[in-house]
């Protein structure tokens, strides 16, 4: 099964959420829906390369692979590789592309996906390239946007918090786009997103606007797309985040999904995770039924 479309190659690496058309999104999708398949991957090798921490990308790749019938190898730790003596990412990549049937690879570097997917012998799946895409993020938002909503077409969003360095807001937005949403951004000053990407949204007739706070917006969205400050991508400067309060949910649709990556700071208070509101956690389970149905296809 191949989820990229006809004119691509039949060996690709998945580093944008610009290398799925939409089509090929629908079709992740509803195989997504289906149930594991235990030998679909037996005998064959994934290999984990993680240069940045992470949980529930790295565990839920792990976890999809071996749910298959997958061996994996993992470096969750850099400074026990050969990076720490020197070694170019040319040459690791090479070398673990000649071990591996797939290489999910999450980097620091802006950039990083494309440049070892390029030099890669087998597929490479982009895990999060610094502060630039993370497209099987996007790919299990979706899944968790349709799995509540019932369809993608035409949806009212809410997205708040870090939209210039959250590289989930990124893929996101673009992988948002075909669906014709109507985009509400909130965000703190200093951090919206990059002009090459609203003129993304206006080349695609994506109707968006800017507003202060949730309350302005909430009433009127079936999703709301929470999202952490990067501090660690951040210099100098403190920046309060928004944050979401049982009181702003008083008058939203009864169809409202709140979703957020993950990991969470403060933007949503721990009392939502009671009300039938909260989706995020449903949101983190999807993310084995996308990864795994990806890295069927690919290898």
């Amino acid at each position: 099964m191949s989820l990229l479309t006809p004119t691509k190659p039949k060996l690709n690496s998945l580093v944008s959420i610009d290398d799925l058309d939409k089509e090929a999104i629908e079709r992740l999708l509803e195989e997504a829906e289906k149930p594991f398949e235990p030998d679909a991957l037996k005998g064959k090798i994934v290999a984990n390369l993680f240069f940045e921490p992470s949980t529930r990308t790295r565990l839920s790749f792990e976890t999809a692979a071996l749910r298959q019938g997958a061996n994996v190898i993992t470096v969750a730790e850099p400074s026990q590789t050969s990076l720490s003596k020197g070694e170019s990412l040319h040459d690791t990549i090479k070398m673990v592309s000649s071990y591996s049937d797939l290489i999910v690879l999450r980097h620091p570097a802006e950039g990083a996906a494309k440049y070892a997917g390029e030099i890669s012998d087998v597929p490479l799946i982009n895990a999060g390239d610094g502060a630039n895409e993370h497209p099987t993020q996007a790919l299990l938002d979706l899944f968790a946007i349709k799995a509540s909503q019932g369809t993608l077409e035409g949806l009212s969003l809410a997205i708040a918090g870090d939209l210039k360095y959250g590289r989930t807001i990124h893929s996101l937005l673009k992988a948002l786009a075909p669906f014709s949403p109507r985009l509400y951004l909130i965000c703190p000053e200093g951090l919206e997103p990059a002009s090459h990407t609203l003129e993304r949204l206006k080349e695609k007739r994506v109707l968006f606007s800017f507003h202060s706070s949730l309350k302005e917006v909430l009433p009127e969205v079936d999703v709301l797309y929470m999202t952490r400050v990067q501090k660690e991508r951040i210099k100098g400067g403190l920046i309060h985040p928004i944050c979401l309060k049982p009181d702003h949910l008083k008058q939203v649709k009864p169809n409202l999904k709140i979703l957020h990556p993950m990991p969470r700071n403060q933007e949503i208070d721990p009392e939502i995770d009671k009300t039938p509101y909260a989706y995020y956690f449903e949101q983190a389970k999807g993310a084995l039924n996308v990864r795994a149905t990806l890295l069927r296809s690919m290898i």
